[in-house]
Order: C-alpha cells, then sequence, then structure tokens
C-alpha cells in the first residue's frame, strides 16, 4: 500500500489526540451463506423454501406472498406446512452474523446464536417502549419454579425502537462472543452479545449472558453450536446472510523489553546516539513502564509468535505523540495488511509523548482471517475522549436549525429538522422543498454543532431513510415523461419560511415556477408515518411532485408503493383521480404526480 502525505497525516493526527479507532474488519473470513438452495440448512422442514420475491400485506397478519425463484430464505408455514425451527448444518463459537431479514404483520420469530440465546425478531412497527420480547430484544431466560409474573429474568429490551414496518428489510447485524471454558470443559467466561445494531442503531453493547434463554436447543452451553432461525410462530423472510467466523489460534508476544528514553521526539531517533534512562523486562505492552508523565519516548523489543500463517492487520494508539510499529525490522502502516509465516517474527514498537495535556496510554492490536479484532494492550482509552454527547430529544413536538450532512450529497445549509414525541422525526431542507431525511428512534445528536467550536452540524440517533441528492420535489414539466430540474436554476425559487400551527408543528412555505406551496408534514393519527399534504395557491397547469424515486417501485394497487428494493412505502390518497406514473429516468425508477391544487401522501417506514 502506497503511503500518502494524506493518510501519514490522518494518523498524526489520531495518535495526538487519541482517537479511539474502529477500522473494518480484514473480512477475509467472511462467507456469504449461499440461498440457491436450502443445502446450508440441516433437515429443514416443510414451512421453508426458497424464493426471488416476497410480499407482506399491511392489513392481514401472517401473510406472505411468494414468488419463485432464488436468493431469499423464507418460512411460511401453513396448516400443511408445518413451522419448524431450521439449523445451520455448521457450528460457530466466537462469530459476526449479517443479515436483512422481512417480517409479516403480526408474526414472531427469533435468531438463536448457538441454539442457545436468542435475539428476538418481532413485528413491533411502531411500538414507543420496547421490552425484550420486542424486535431486537435479547429474550429472557426462564424459570418454571418461579412465582408467576418472576418466571423470565434476565431479558435485555433494545436501546429505542428502530423497527420497520412489515414487508420491508431491515438489516440486522451481530457482534457474539462465544463463552469460554478450560481444558476440564469448565466455562471460565459468560457469552457475550458485543454488539447488536438493527437498522443503522445499535441497540445493545456489550451484554453479558449468564445461561441459554427462553426456548434453548439444550441448557447446556458450549464452544460451538449451530445457528437456529425460529419457524414456528409466523413468516418471516431472509436475504444476504454473511457469516464471520473466528476460529483461527490467536498470535502472542513473548520475550518483551522495553527502554525509556528523556526527550522531545516527534519522529523515530538514531537509539545509537541514546541512552535509555530506564529498561526492563515488560510483562505487557503498556505505557506505564514510563517513569516520566511526559516528553519520553518508549520503545518495546520482543517475539510476535503467529501460529499460522495468515495476512494480518496491525493497529497502534499512541495518544499525545507518535508511534511506529516494526515487524521483521520493517516499519508497517496501522491498518494495513501485511502476511506472515508461522512461526516467530521480531517485533518492536515505539510510543512518543510530547503532548502534555493528553494522558499517556499505548494501544496495540490486530486483526485477521478468523481473528477478530483485539488489543494486546490495557491502557485505558476512554480519558481522552471527547466530551458527553450533547443529545436533544423530542418529548414535545421540536424544531432545531443546523446543518445537515447527506451521504453522496453536498451539505444541507439551510436544513430545519422537526421531532415529534411519537418518534418519527424529518429533516426538510428549505433551499429546495424536499425532506432530505426521516427517521424513528431517537431526535438529534448535536455534538457536532455545540460542542466546543462546532461546526453547525447535527445528526440522527434513530433507523434514518435518505431520499438522495437534494432537489425542488414540485416542478413545472412539459410532459410527463420530462425530466425533473437537479437544482432550483431558472425555476424562479423562493423559500418563504414557515408558519406553526397551535401544536408548534411547521408547515413550510415556497415559490416555484409562479406559484406559491404549502408544505404541511404531519405525524399519522396512528403514530407510525408521516402524511404530507401540498397545496398550490394557483390551479397548477403542467405542476408535477416526484413522490419517490429509487432502484425499484412496485405497485401494490390502492395508491400503495413499495419503493427502492422494500425500503419504505407511499400511500397516495385518491391514487384513483390523481393517477401517479412509475417511469424509469437515467436508471432510476420514479413515481411522479399532476399536482392541480393539492395532493397528500403517507410514507410508511
Amino acid at each position: 500500500m502506497k503511503r500518502t502525505k494524506k493518510m501519514l497525516n490522518t494518523l498524526k493526527w489520531q495518535w495526538v489526540f487519541g482517537f479511539t479507532i474502529f477500522y473494518a474488519q480484514i473480512g477475509m473470513s467472511q462467507s456469504d451463506v449461499s440461498l440457491d438452495d436450502l443445502s446450508f440448512f440441516k433437515e429443514p422442514g416443510k414451512s421453508w423454501s426458497i424464493s426471488g420475491n416476497v410480499l407482506a400485506d399491511l392489513k392481514e397478519d401472517h401473510t406472505f406472498s411468494v414468488s419463485k425463484g432464488t436468493g431469499i430464505l423464507v418460512n411460511n408455514p401453513t396448516k400443511k406446512k408445518i413451522g419448524a425451527d431450521l439449523y445451520s448444518k455448521e457450528e460457530f463459537g466466537d462469530m459476526d452474523l449479517e443479515l436483512e431479514y422481512m417480517m409479516a404483520k403480526g408474526s414472531n420469530s427469533g435468531i438463536y446464536i448457538q441454539g442457545r440465546y436468542e435475539i428476538q425478531l418481532m413485528d413491533s412497527w411502531g411500538v414507543k417502549h420496547p421490552k425484550a420480547g420486542d424486535n431486537g430484544g435479547i429474550y429472557e431466560r426462564w424459570d418454571d419454579t418461579k412465582p408467576e409474573g418472576q418466571k423470565g429474568y434476565q431479558g435485555y429490551a433494545p436501546r429505542q425502537n428502530p423497527s420497520l414496518a412489515p414487508g420491508l428489510w431491515q438489516q440486522l447485524k451481530v457482534r457474539f462472543q462465544a463463552p469460554k471454558f478450560d481444558e476440564n470443559g469448565k466455562k471460565t467466561a459468560n457469552a457475550r452479545m458485543l454488539e447488536i445494531v438493527l437498522n443503522g442503531v445499535t441497540i445493545h453493547e456489550d451484554v453479558e449472558l449468564f445461561g441459554p434463554t427462553r426456548g434453548p436447543m439444550a441448557a447446556d452451553e458450549v464452544r460451538k453450536g449451530p445457528l437456529r432461525i425460529q419457524g414456528d410462530h409466523g413468516p418471516v423472510a431472509f436475504r444476504n446472510i454473511k457469516i464471520t467466523d473466528y476460529n483461527k489460534a490467536i498470535p502472542s508476544i513473548t520475550d518483551l523489553k522495553y527502554d525509556v528514553y528523556e526527550g522531545t521526539f516527534d519522529a523515530e531517533p538514531d537509539f545509537s546516539t541514546l541512552k535509555s534512562g530506564k529498561s526492563g523486562n515488560a510483562l505487557k505492552l503498556s505505557a506505564s513502564v514510563s517513569h516520566l508523565p511526559n516528553d519520553f519516548l518508549i520503545k518495546f523489543n520482543g517475539t510476535l509468535n503467529i501460529p499460522e500463517e495468515d495476512e494480518f492487520k496491525f493497529y497502534i494508539r499512541t495518544p499525545g505523540g507518535f508511534g511506529v510499529t516494526k515487524i521483521n525490522g520493517e516499519e508497517i502502516l496501522s491498518g494495513e495488511p501485511i502476511s506472515l509465516d508461522k512461526g516467530d517474527h521480531t517485533l518492536e514498537i515505539i510510543y512518543g509523548k510530547t503532548v502534555s495535556w493528553v494522558q499517556g496510554s499505548l494501544g496495540f492490536g490486530l486483526e485477521g482471517k478468523g481473528i477478530r479484532q483485539f488489543f494486546f494492550t490495557e491502557d485505558n482509552f476512554n480519558t481522552n475522549r471527547s466530551r458527553d454527547p450533547i443529545l436533544v430529544h423530542a418529548p414535545e413536538n421540536k424544531i432545531l436549525r443546523s446543518f445537515v450532512d447527506i451521504p453522496d450529497a453536498d451539505r444541507v445549509v439551510h436544513a430545519v429538522s422537526v421531532g415529534s414525541p411519537q418518534q418519527i422525526h424529518y429533516t426538510y431542507d428549505m433551499d429546495n422543498g424536499m425532506i432530505v431525511q426521516l427517521w424513528k428512534g431517537e431526535f438529534l445528536d448535536a455534538t457536532p454543532m455545540w460542542n466546543s467550536r462546532g461546526n453547525g452540524a447535527s445528526k440522527p440517533m434513530g433507523a434514518v431513510k435518505f431520499f438522495g441528492k437534494p432537489l425542488p420535489i414540485v416542478q413545472k414539466l412539459s410532459s410527463s415523461s420530462a425530466a425533473f430540474k437537479q437544482d432550483t436554476t431558472n425555476t424562479s425559487y423562493k423559500p418563504k419560511g414557515y408558519y406553526l400551527n397551535e401544536s408548534g408543528l411547521p408547515t413550510f412555505k415556497y415559490q416555484i415556477f409562479e406559484n406559491t406551496i404549502h408544505d404541511e408534514i404531519r405525524i399519522s393519527e396512528d403514530g407510525k408515518a408521516l402524511k404530507r399534504n401540498i397545496k398550490l395557491d394557483k390551479t397548477g397547469e403542467g405542476m408535477y411532485i416526484q413522490l419517490a424515486s429509487g432502484s425499484t417501485i412496485e405497485d401494490l394497487s390502492d395508491g400503495l408503493y413499495l419503493v427502492n428494493d422494500k425500503s419504505h412505502y407511499i400511500k397516495v390518497d385518491n391514487a384513483s383521480n390523481i393517477k401517479p406514473i412509475i417511469r424509469e429516468v437515467n436508471g432510476k425508477k420514479e413515481l411522479i404526480a399532476p399536482v392541480n391544487n393539492s395532493i397528500s401522501y403517507t410514507i410508511l417506514f
């Protein structure tokens, strides 16, 4: 890998300020589960099949429509095809699991890691205060000998509820650490859910599991066990299942020695000209071997024992200064892949500290095929982290102005974020008259804006739905096949701010194509969706609205559309008269509709 000046400068700043650095897993032990057939699974029941498409009914409980094809694992139990749990043939210890899943309305399932520890899958759309039995919860353990109401214990509710509507693909990521046992089979460490992320939101971190949850395949705990999917509680579908199996022996460091040099160093010195102020043998890598609080350099020398030939990435953290890692005499860049043979290798680590207001600490770790990222060091890195986050909650309707950063788009500089107690929130771009992001869960993280000098930006804290590059969604077109302008050039666009109703909710107002638009956005009565009503002051001949765009748009009838590979729904009021149009423009699908005086539609997600 070529080391550019930009890369080195980036690492320099990371070293100086002691940022906690999380790198993408090397990923070479990650495998995709083939869903061309059911061969990954052991004796699948009749309710399980492989399909090419699946649709859920938003009105009917436990209803899936399944189409022929491959790529989707479907459980669709019926009276004739009784639902049964599904087990992988392969067994796993430490593992990462990534997948997408879809719930039918009112349905219930679960993923049992090692067949014993259940992560609940549930149609929890719209639940305000989730419990352990809701979507993403770590299910309870169970004791039948206890009195009623006390049988369930040690269940863990998700921090918030980012669950999506039935029929939409939801994303789940799990980092699991298996229980550990000594050579006699005695358990020495409990299993842990290191992290569970649902629809981009971290809902669990470092949860210790003291035993199997309710309904395990067996009551004991083991080094390895199968992946198990609950199949007897209702329809559920899965796709894009990826498993990273951490099954390799971990390298070690031996014969560790250190030297401490006093002075101000901002780069590796010529050690032949220096005299060590302190030296000795070290039991572990740690900055604590230095007898100086600042202006010192530590050099460690040791032997790196590699149990098996592999490719590794090494990481070094050196707050308040600089760091160097050398293996077999060759300097390596933090996070740069390097191949090492089985056996012993010389290791040299240098840490020079010069910034007095940063506490000295050293981090050194690695990852590889079948080896989860870990650190040999035990120094505390929390000391130098930034201040506590500055969070904005919305127990009542709330409006906050800030900058907003949208993926693959310019910063939105005239953004208005509107929060609600129903936990559905959105950001409106006043420069285009467009909702640029919509999310559910907690409201805003204003730390980037309000901490220290700040950068003016806030970030959503829930499961976010982005709607692409901002553009005016109401435009005048020469025909229904004409493309929408990508900005406000030659549209006479003028933002006119917003006005509030008695509940403090805004209606946005702007002028475009010599017409005035009133854009009223409200939470639906059931608290599950966003309803939008757009009115024109003048009859708008040739005026159209872009209701949605994405890779796919499916017409489900009665004004209901499934958008962008089942990421959200659009429900158009009075669609039979308005007659929305699905079209393709520049390789993307668009849902547009003519707007004469007004149009109302709902975004369900």
